[in-house]
């Protein structure tokens, strides 16, 4: 017999029940819960609106660092792995006498222990690292990555060379104090510890087709481990301030 409309209204009204009762039990059994209330958005706040926008920057840090390698000849090809990349390393010291040969130049050693290269880079006591190719400018060719240590000292020197119109042509330089790098796709990856304990650096190169050049796009501070106290620098009157 059909149902009443009062009838309908009350079997609507216990099939609602039995869905929320339903809901409540799926609720304690780990199903989805509610995550509380949302936090609201804050956007982005200018500040000093009022000063006039710089047109140019403040210091020269060369963004863009090419040039091309003389005294370095490319073999026909233009393959980049037939370069010697112990050549290239000479090449450099040859190019900058003032920060290699002497007793006071800072990276003396380096140019010392180049005579320990004759087995290849990689090898014994040879500064020369080894070396790694990848294409990073996108032209379908290797590009050359080179690394040598800067002696007496712990900073290493990373390089990135590439072969246009038929000349080594450098597209990347930086020295630090190395914990890791990394080739990632076209990018350059370099890692370097801070003096804030528990964090690194980040810095991370890449391929500028407009600027025929590795540009630096990402600097960041990372934190990679525990929070831990430094130690507490000496307070000796020779302590330099740098």
């Amino acid at each position: 017999m059909p149902l009443s409309r009062a009838g309908k209204a009350a079997r609507r009204a216990a099939a609602i029940v039995l869905l929320l009762a339903t809901a409540v039990g799926c609720g304690d059994a780990g199903g989805l819960e509610g995550a509380g209330p949302t936090p609201t958005a804050v956007g982005p706040a200018r500040l000093w609106p009022e000063l006039t926008p710089a047109s140019s920057p403040a210091f020269e840090i060369g963004e863009v660092n090419t040039e091309v390698v003389k005294g370095v000849e490319v073999p026909a090809g233009d393959d980049i792995r037939r370069v010697d990349p112990v050549g290239i390393v000479r090449a450099e010291i040859a190019a900058s006498p003032g920060d290699y040969d002497g007793a006071k130049a800072p990276y003396r050693d380096t140019e010392r222990r180049m005579a320990d290269c004759a087995k290849g880079p990689g090898q014994g006591k040879c500064p020369v690292l080894r070396p790694y190719y990848r294409d990073l400018t996108g032209d379908g060719r290797d590009d050359l990555t080179l690394g040598f240590s800067l002696l007496p000292g712990r900073t290493t020197a990373v390089r990135v060379y590439t072969v246009e119109k038929h000349r080594l042509v450098q597209v990347m330089a930086w020295e630090d104090a190395l914990s890791g790098v990394e080739l990632a796709g076209r990018s350059l990856v370099i890692r370097s510890p801070s003096e804030v304990a528990g964090y690194e650096y980040r810095l991370q190169w890449t391929w500028d087709r407009d600027q025929r050049a590795m540009l630096l796009t990402h600097d960041e501070m990372l934190r990679t481990g525990p929070r831990t106290h430094a130690p507490r620098p000496s307070a000796s009157p020779s302590a330099s301030t740098g």
